[in-house]
């Protein structure tokens, strides 16, 4: 299966303020809603999918199968799963015959697929910001990778995208 992360991200490397705010332009909201449409099913920790899900973002990205990964089970809908684990997400994907995934935070969730070695490519939009303090785009966790600049676009005066192959 391959498995893409897409986020947005400051210059130096944080995903949201510490209070969840995510203060992207409209040029990084759209080039979001444009990778996310691509994929039929997503994945989310349990945070970024309750801030989703209050401001009707599935709506916007075409409503995808979604899996949350948590720890808790929650009440959910017939279009959504609860994993446990990476490796259960990516299961149960497999399972409904998903064959490409989309990793959309946030920074433990992130963290925990790239330690398992489970990203195949990043999509990262920089923005022109820099928060002080907040949600990292990994959390600290113990990995390392290595990557191979695919592509980088400019998406407006300020504003780049950086698309990744994660070498395994």
């Amino acid at each position: 299966m391959q498995v893409i992360l897409c986020m947005a991200t400051t210059v130096n490397g944080y995903i949201a303020k510490e209070n969840n705010e995510t203060p992207w332009s409209d040029v990084v909201w759209d080039s979001y809603y444009k990778i996310a449409k691509q994929f039929k099913a997503i994945i989310l920790g349990r945070r970024t999918y309750e801030i989703m899900k209050g401001v009707n973002e599935f709506e916007k990205i075409g409503s995808p199968f979604t899996v949350v990964v948590s720890k808790e089970d929650f009440a959910h809908d017939s279009n959504f799963a609860i994993a446990k684990s990476p490796r259960e997400a990516l299961k149960m994907l497999k399972e409904k015959n998903f064959t490409k995934a989309l990793v959309a935070g946030g920074g433990m969730l992130n963290s925990s697929f790239m330690k398992e070695k489970l990203i195949d490519e990043m999509y990262l939009d920089v923005e022109p910001l820099v928060f002080g303090k907040g949600i990292k785009l990994f959390s600290d966790n113990n990995f390392d990778a290595k990557l191979e600049l695919v592509e980088t676009k400019r998406l407006s005066k300020n504003t780049i995208q950086l698309h990744y192959k994660v070498l395994k």
